[in-house]
């Protein structure tokens, strides 16, 4: 196992490695019910989902009348104080989950999350879950600061080093973390069971996988395929 061709991998969060969509729902409709808009389903926030809680709130916003600044900066922090209240609720690991990180761990790899989400919010649901000690860092979307989430390579450029450095790959689910990984140029994996708001062979990934049993082998074809 020592000969795995990856040194780190890092994992978007929601929808890549857990499905918080029903807590992710509720919190979006909960900012919705103080206005009295319609409220959502989970197919419909699940496109909305990709980059971070401002983001969605706004396309939330704009699917059921439309807003301005001021009804942001009034509605977010109820949202996300709703959300940190109820951040595991429902939300759980994706099957397989588990199982291809106790996968990836004799192999020598470390293991590390890089999401949109407010880093305080990603700790918080990981700590919920009792996860906190897979992973070797967990970098949101403010941590490098404002205008630098994913597509940004800096989040992976951060991991990589946070990670004592060497060949990395990223797994995710959506443009943000395929162009993430392209701008830091390492390769990408994305899943098919995530929140996808485009056909997954848009999202111009390395490698597709449609279960966690999937990404080991699909991570050893990738390591194959880079040059040595």
């Amino acid at each position: 196992m020592a000969d795995f061709p990856f040194d780190i991998v890092g994992f978007d969060l929601d929808g890549t490695l857990i499905d918080t969509s029903i807590d992710l729902l509720n919190a979006t409709n909960h900012a919705l019910a103080l206005i009295g808009r319609p409220l959502l389903d989970a197919a419909a926030v699940k496109t909305m989902v990709g980059r971070g809680g401002k983001h969605m709130l706004e396309q939330a916003l704009e699917a059921s009348g439309g807003y301005d600044a001021a009804l942001i900066d009034w509605l977010h922090p109820a949202l996300l104080d709703w959300y940190g209240d109820h951040i595991a609720d429902h939300s759980q690991p994706f099957p397989g989950m588990r199982q291809a990180l106790n996968a990836l761990g004799p192999r020598g790899v470390k293991v590390a999350i890089v999401t949109n989400k407010r880093e305080d919010l990603a700790v918080k649901l990981i700590e919920a879950l009792g996860l906190e000690s897979r992973f070797e860092t967990i970098i949101g979307g403010d941590t490098m600061g404002p205008g630098n989430a994913k597509p940004s390579a800096l989040p992976i450029q951060e991991m990589i080093r946070r990670c004592g450095g060497g060949r990395a790959a990223f797994v995710g689910d959506s443009i943000y973390d395929t162009l993430a990984a392209k701008n830091a140029g390492v390769p990408s994996v994305a899943v098919s069971f995530g929140f996808l708001s485009q056909p997954i062979e848009e999202l111009g990934a390395d490698a597709i996988i449609d279960s966690f049993d999937e990404l080991v082998p699909a991570l050893e074809r990738l390591g194959a395929a880079l040059p040595a």
